[in-house]
């Protein structure tokens, strides 16, 4: 049985875009690549067993509205208070609050990535959010 190992999220501002989900989603940082020259190429934040890694990037921010071609979201799973407490953080910080379901509010990071938080009862449910 496979699943999932990582997510990788391209970055101008590594240390930024980590810092953003780091302290929101209170998320670990578990490693920091480098490269050749030293500088800075990566940094892994632990999401229970699978990793975001926050990648340099050279390219701009691609923002995505709505469902595009490729991946176009990142979802993480909250309890119901939680995701009170990160819309009001979330607002409280300047990230508007872009839409909500009855289970999923959806923001984006720095960069503009779509990023949601849903506490969503029944995942292996046929009718879902995205």
């Amino acid at each position: 049985m496979s699943r999932l190992h990582h997510v990788a999220v391209g970055s101008r501002e590594v240390e930024r875009l980590a810092r953003f989900y780091g302290e929101l989603f209170s998320l670990v940082e578990a490693r920091r690549q480098h490269d050749e020259q030293g500088a800075l190429r990566s940094i892994w934040l632990d999401l229970e067993g699978t990793w975001l890694m926050i990648e340099h990037s050279s390219e701009p921010p691609r923002v995505v509205n709505g469902i595009g071609s490729g991946p176009f979201l990142l979802a993480l799973s909250v309890s119901e208070g939680e995701r009170q407490r990160l819309e009001r953080e979330l607002e409280a910080r300047g990230h508007a609050i872009e839409s909500r379901t009855s289970f999923t509010s959806y923001t984006r990071d720095p960069d503009g990535n779509r990023v949601a938080f849903s506490h969503y009862p029944n995942p292996a449910s046929n009718s879902h959010e995205s």
